[in-house]
């Protein structure tokens, strides 16, 4: 018997020194650990953040100045809004955010009901077929008509040079449709039978119950959805015929690709002489910056989801 106390005994002396070394003080082991992390991460975080401060300073610089200047640019050179004038004297601007914001908005709002909706679908195991739908929406991501029959559709739909010819070809996203299942997947089966019991039917069930339990995903989707929006302007140059329903991406390319910048002074000179090089250079650097800022102030309200969401979606059920 006191053989036995004395290993049980040790036994619990053992495993507080080993909570000790867990929890308590660190070993120099791990402060060279924790210095090295720190390091790196520092550093990842100047490779990354310079360049948007860089296009930034470059941006409100001197444009003379920016152009005879060469290294790291640490800070605006002098300082000119000159290029942001520039751009903001054209008037498809106003028109393309205008536009920009149609297609954001109702094109996430619709991307997100039908994507929801078919997501439920998929994670109904006792569905009728699952395992053929499941697969037929698989295929889709790995194969596609192309370019010329995707044409062919959206024309014989009489979508040309309308606006919803950039939402409903990209309504639904396989991808983010199979993390959404995985996600509604992951909600307990109890909480469904709860509901039906008390005599819920399939839409209740998604708004009431499954959709408050997956709200990191769907943040994290919606994300996908807006950005994916606000940046694309191929299909928009694909369908797109008239000026005025140019989205923001599509004129800021008319500006900074084709040097479209004649309308932006409204008929006045645009440069002054000499100095036809430096601000065009300036007027890259704020079309950049015009077209980042938005999505960028929107960000910050959703990154919080984004991790957890993914991962919910991608790990579980």
């Amino acid at each position: 018997m006191s053989k036995a106390s004395t290993i049980a005994r040790s036994a619990v002396r053992a495993s507080r020194r080993a909570e000790t070394w867990t929890y308590g003080k660190k070993t120099v082991g791990s402060h060279i650990f924790d210095a090295i992390n720190v390091t790196f991460m520092m550093f990842m975080i100047i490779i990354t953040l310079y360049p948007f401060l860089y296009v930034l300073y470059a941006s409100i610089s001197n444009p003379m100045l920016l152009m005879s200047y060469r290294g790291i640019l640490w800070r605006p050179l002098g300082f000119s809004m000159r290029g942001y004038q520039y751009v903001f004297r054209n008037d498809g601007i106003l028109n393309g955010y205008q536009v920009t914001l149609f297609v954001v908005v109702v094109g996430t709002a619709c991307n997100m009901f039908m994507s929801l909706l078919f997501a439920y679908v998929l994670s109904r195991r006792t569905l009728m077929w699952h395992s053929l739908i499941t697969a037929l929406a698989v295929f889709t991501m790995y194969f596609s008509g192309g370019m010329i029959p995707s044409y062919i559709v959206v024309k014989s739909l009489g979508l040309i040079d309308s606006l919803w010819s950039l939402i409903l070809p990209g309504l639904i996203s396989t991808w983010n449709v199979i993390i959404l299942r995985t996600a509604l997947r992951s909600v307990p089966y109890e909480l469904e039978e709860s509901a039906k019991i008390d005599g819920a039917g399939d839409f209740l069930i998604l708004v009431r119950i499954l959709i408050p339990m997956i709200v990191p995903t769907i943040a994290a989707i919606t994300l996908f959805y807006m950005v994916g929006h606000w940046n694309a302007w191929t299909t928009a140059l694909i369908y797109i015929q008239s000026p005025t329903k140019y989205p923001l991406q599509l004129v800021l390319r008319s500006i900074l690709i084709r040097n479209q910048t004649g309308g932006a002074m409204a008929g006045e000179a645009l440069y002054e002489p000499g100095e036809d090089y430096a601000m065009r250079l300036s007027l890259q650097y704020a079309v950049i910056i015009v077209s980042i800022i938005p999505i960028i102030c929107v960000y910050p309200f959703l990154q919080k989801y984004f991790t957890k969401g993914i991962m919910i979606g991608a790990l579980k059920g």
